[in-house]
């Protein structure tokens, strides 16, 4: 039978358990995939912090909670009524940390895809994955990056691309007066579009008042090698895809990818050119594309 001190070491290679400043003293990190938890786990949290005399909670940019502060020695018996709850720990080491997003088209009315489910869908797959390097995974659901989606190791960012009815067009201008990057102007008397500084957020295509404006099929922007800290980094478009199962398919592909090819101890944006980025951004394109 395990000593204690066995048990807690056991328990302590969790990413979901931080050492803090105080050494006999941690962080626990919670799994909460796209910030989403419901009334009852909340409450459930609630109640076994403060029975344990634990606080206050981290809300983090992560999207997850984390329980300040908690006695080492507690560790054991806490774990074990948060796992009857069905609550269990975030991550923190090489493998895939949660998984971060935005409302999406369920809420937000700048969304231009759903979320949820493709949250789910990567969760239930590939979260704490062992892996040679930390990797981060967001979803935004339009260019606006509320999850900073760009700087993470793999980004999915929503985009639909607006498709101008010009001979119906009557000038009025708001679609111009809506386009945050200046893509609208006026030549000679007709509104045109600038493909190059257009980001396809998709905001015209709502703000225009007589409905001429259409969109494209809304599409999956995936991203490779984004960073945060000292030096960001934005991700390298790998490919766009238009359907949520295509996007999942793909993401796993990167996923396994970089678990066969990346080295320890460096960033991946670091080491995309000694892992051939651009050939397997080939193969994807031809498989996917």
């Amino acid at each position: 039978m395990r000593s204690k001190a066995e048990i807690l070491q056991v328990i302590e290679k969790s990413g979901g358990i931080i050492t803090e400043r105080d050494p006999h003293l941690c962080t626990l990190r919670l799994r909460i995939p796209g910030g989403i938890i419901n009334p009852e786990e909340l409450i459930t949290i609630g109640k076994l912090l403060r029975k344990n005399e634990i606080g206050p909670l981290h809300l983090t940019t992560r999207q997850t909670i984390e329980l300040s502060h908690v006695d080492r020695e507690k560790l054991p018996s806490l774990l074990t009524a948060f796992g009857r709850a069905g609550i269990s720990l975030g991550a923190e080491h090489d493998e895939i940390v949660n998984i971060t997003a935005c409302p999406g088209t369920d809420r937000c009315r700048l969304a231009n895809i759903a979320t949820r489910n493709l949250i789910s869908s990567l969760d239930g797959k590939i979260f704490r994955k062992k892996m040679p390097i930390r990797v981060r995974i967001a979803i935004s659901a339009c260019p606006n990056g509320c999850t900073s989606e760009r700087l993470s190791e793999i980004g999915i960012t929503g985009i639909r691309e607006p498709i101008r009815n010009e001979t119906r067009c009557t000038g009025c201008g708001t679609c111009a007066h809506t386009c945050k990057e200046n893509a609208i102007i006026m030549i000679n008397g007709r509104l045109t579009l600038d493909d190059e500084k257009c980001m396809k957020c998709g905001m015209c295509i709502d703000s225009c008042p007589f409905h001429l404006i259409g969109g494209s099929v809304p599409k999956y922007v995936i991203t490779v090698g984004g960073r945060r800290g000292r030096h960001p980094q934005l991700g390298y478009e790998l490919i766009q895809v238009t359907s949520e199962e295509t996007a999942v398919a793909v993401v796993n592909r990167v996923v396994d990818w970089i678990y066969r090819n990346a080295y320890n101890g460096k960033t991946l944006t670091s080491q995309l050119d000694a892992m051939n980025f651009d050939s397997f951004k080939r193969k994807i394109l031809s498989e996917f594309g």
